[in-house]
C-alpha cells in the first residue's frame, strides 16, 4: 500500500496540513510514524478527506462524520455503498436544519419589526412564552 507523506496528503486532498493534524486529533484519519517519527498516510485517507469535505460543506458536524466512520473497516477506502449510507443518515438532520432555516426566514421580517424589545412576543425566540414557565431571568435559544 502506498504511503504519502503529510504534505503530498494534504495538497492531494486540496487542505493545509494542519486540516491533516486536525482531522488526525479528531480521529477521523489516521497516520502511521516512520522510524523517523514522521506522519505518513495511507492513500485511503484521500477518499476519508473527500467525505469530511463534503460533509462539512453542507454543514454537518465534525462528531457525525466521526460517527460514520466508526462503522467502516478500517484500512478501506469509504465506497459508494459506504456514501450511500452515510449521506441517508444525514439526509434528516439536514431536512430538520432546512425546515428550520426555512421556518426563519418566513418570520425574520416579524422577528426585525420586534426588535428584540419584547421576548414575550417573540415566536421565534420563545413562542407561546415558553421560557417563562422556567421561571424568570434569561433564557438561552437553540432553534428548538
Amino acid at each position: 500500500m502506498r504511503e504519502l507523506s503529510v504534505g503530498e496528503a494534504a495538497r492531494r486532498a486540496g487542505v493545509a496540513v494542519s486540516a491533516l493534524h486536525f482531522y488526525e486529533r479528531k480521529g477521523l484519519i489516521h497516520s502511521l510514524r516512520t522510524s523517523g517519527n514522521q506522519r505518513r498516510y495511507a492513500a485511503d485517507v484521500l477518499r476519508r478527506i473527500a467525505v469530511i469535505r463534503v460533509a462539512q460543506r453542507v454543514g454537518i458536524p465534525l462528531e457525525a462524520v466521526g460517527k460514520a466512520f466508526a462503522s467502516l473497516p478500517q484500512g478501506r477506502p469509504p465506497d459508494k455503498d459506504d456514501w450511500a449510507a452515510m449521506s441517508a443518515t444525514w439526509r434528516e438532520e439536514l431536512e430538520q436544519r432546512i425546515a428550520q432555516l426555512s421556518h426563519l426566514k418566513d418570520r425574520l421580517t416579524d422577528c426585525i419589526g420586534c426588535g428584540c424589545l419584547s421576548l414575550t412576543a417573540c415566536s421565534l425566540a420563545n413562542p407561546g412564552d415558553a421560557l417563562g414557565a422556567e421561571g424568570g431571568g434569561p433564557r438561552r435559544w437553540t432553534g428548538d
